[in-house]
């Protein structure tokens, strides 16, 4: 397998330098334009409005210029911003928290780890957020927010049932639902093919989806702690009716929950919204929870999704991107951020500032908890092929868990390990 040789920044040099590696750490001259890429939907027209206005009115003499971004094709846009072949700028882009190892490997991505151990409180970063932002022990991406799936539940159901108060364990969370199950009503929706949701599942247990071992990454699904994470899902799977052979969109799992007869589905709380204007009866009778981990002290293990911000070699006023990522993960913006998009801070001593916003304050100890995907530069061709769903209806449908597990291991590892 093909290995980018990185230029790390060390403990050492930071003693004497004030920048990353091989850049200039002087103010940035002059009257001058930064441009910020944001992706759609990340943050509202009045955070955007009202974060330029500050950081323009602290840093005199900087026009900072925010475009927003679609996520069909960014990658190739930001790809050809790193190679310089793009007739666009960008000095601090907006990027999906597992995309970074990937740019990475093309290069031309500025090593941020110095200012990320002095001034951006790396300690407390998620790590969900942080660790696909580092490679070979680089900081590349800084965390900006998360966002993670927690349980979404129907209140009068569960009232219903006799439940008072949400499970906090992964067997209370069995019995509850086991209550819930009963006739017409679902005591979980949970799609077959949930695979984001089954990856907590496996790191509750020790396992993992795949392991890299002296630069060779290798499945990992076969392993038994990755099948008891299955055959976790598989007995809360069955105590409703999802589809054995699809996933969470099909069909979309709110809408199914907006009938009226399920009881809980996995889901980000933003999908509460949904569910309300497919029936407004359900407005105020919806719940949250985090997902139960295996023991009470603690919840369960989530996927963390996100973003990370970078910034690009090629850029002419890396001083002025540094400060605005430095801006953006402040604790003033980081608070405007989760409170009005209903996100989970980018560090942990920041959960506190959703405390009131119920979706966001059940996902902070999930995002606490929270992974990422393998950092690998191809994990975005297993989500293509993404052996990873057939290996759970094989499981679901009655087959050998342990040989169709062996057949996605077998699948990732040749991803993974394969040259371009």
């Amino acid at each position: 397998m093909k290995k980018r040789l990185l230029a790390l920044c060390t403990v050492l040099a930071a003693a004497t330098a004030l920048t990353g590696c091989s850049q200039s750490g002087g103010a940035d001259p002059g009257a001058h334009k930064v441009t910020l890429w944001l992706m759609k939907g990340s943050a509202s027209d009045d955070f955007i409005s009202t974060f330029t206005a500050s950081f323009e009115r602290e840093h005199p003499g900087v026009d900072l210029e925010v475009k927003i971004q679609e996520w069909v094709g960014i990658g190739d846009k930001v790809n050809a911003v790193l190679d310089g072949t793009s007739k666009e700028s960008a000095d601090v882009i907006e990027v999906g928290n597992t995309q970074v190892a990937q740019y990475v490997e093309t290069g031309g991505l500025s090593e941020l780890t110095l200012e990320g151990l002095r001034a951006w409180e790396s300690k407390d970063w998620l790590k969900g957020l942080s660790e696909p932002g580092s490679v070979n022990g680089a900081q590349y991406g800084v965390p900006w927010y998360a966002a993670n799936r927690v349980v979404i539940y129907h209140k009068d159901l569960f009232e219903s049932a006799g439940i008072k108060a949400p499970p906090k364990t992964r067997q209370e969370w069995i019995q509850a639902t086991q209550k819930l199950d009963k006739g017409d009503q679902q005591g979980i929706y949970l799609a077959g093919q949930n695979w984001y949701v089954l990856a907590g599942f496996i790191w509750d247990e020790g396992g993992e989806l795949a392991v890299e071992t002296s630069g060779q990454w290798v499945g990992a699904l076969d392993e038994d702690r990755a099948l008891a994470g299955m055959e976790f899902y598989k007995q809360l799977q069955a105590l409703g009716d999802g589809p054995k052979d699809a996933d969470e969109e099909t069909p979309p799992q709110a809408q199914v929950f907006a009938r009226g007869r399920v009881a809980q589905i996995i889901a980000t709380p933003s999908q509460a919204a949904e569910i309300e204007a497919a029936n407004p009866a359900l407005k105020g009778r919806i719940g949250f929870f985090p997902i139960p981990g295996k023991t009470a002290d603690k919840p369960g293990a989530v996927f963390t999704g996100g973003s990370d911000l970078i910034i690009p070699e090629r850029t002419g006023h890396r001083k002025s991107a540094v400060n605005v990522i430095t801006a953006l993960v402040s604790e003033k913006w980081q608070t405007e951020l989760a409170r009005t998009m209903s996100y989970v801070p980018n560090r942990t001593n920041l959960a506190h500032v959703v405390k009131g916003n119920e979706g966001a304050e059940n996902m902070a100890p999930g995002a606490a908890q929270g992974r990422a995907t393998p950092n690998s530069a191809r994990w975005a061709e297993i989500e293509a092929k993404n052996p990873i769903k057939p290996f759970m209806t094989a499981v679901l449908t009655g087959q050998d868990p342990k040989l169709a597990a062996k057949t996605a291991s077998d699948t990732i590892s040749t991803v993974l390990s394969s040259d371009r």
